[in-house]
């Protein structure tokens, strides 16, 4: 019976060690002073044709690939007709059709939308999709696919 007691005390330490390493490891990153992303094309209230071309622009930080833990770099994520509120900062970003991933480092899009208004946002997150603190993102801008 002492053996079994110590089996499972052992197991519920092991087990809370683990819960906190990935607690410690879901932490936030700092983001540097002054980082900042944002659209270098389109601009707000354009009106386009498609497909869309989208350049995304930063400063005070550099691009890296997913996965590459290097300070004060990250990579670009898009926001499609999604609200930032809606997005749950504290978990790593999910890549859907509303919240697209450029993970491989890329600073330029081509995207096909639907005809009408969209709204676009960049998020731009740590080697792990998580946000940076305080939170490095673009203004909204809204665009016009005819």
């Amino acid at each position: 019976m002492r053996r079994v007691m110590f089996g499972l005390s052992g197991l519920l330490l092991g087990g809370a060690l683990l819960a906190s390493a990935a607690q410690a490891q879901m932490e936030p990153v700092a983001a540097p002073e002054g980082a900042s992303v944002y659209f270098i094309t389109p601009e707000d209230g354009a009106t386009v044709s498609g497909p869309v071309t989208v350049r995304m622009g930063l400063e005070g930080m550099g691009v890296a690939p997913a996965g590459t833990e290097a300070e004060n770099t990250g990579h670009h994520h898009l926001l499609i007709d999604t609200p930032l509120d809606e997005v749950d900062l504290s978990a790593p970003l999910p890549a859907t059709e509303q919240t697209r991933h450029f993970g491989g480092g890329q600073t330029q899009t081509t995207l096909e939308l639907p005809p009408g208004d969209h709204t676009l946002q960049l998020l731009f997150l740590d080697y792990r999709h998580l946000s940076f603190e305080p939170t490095v993102a673009s203004d909204p801008i809204t665009i016009h696919v005819e």
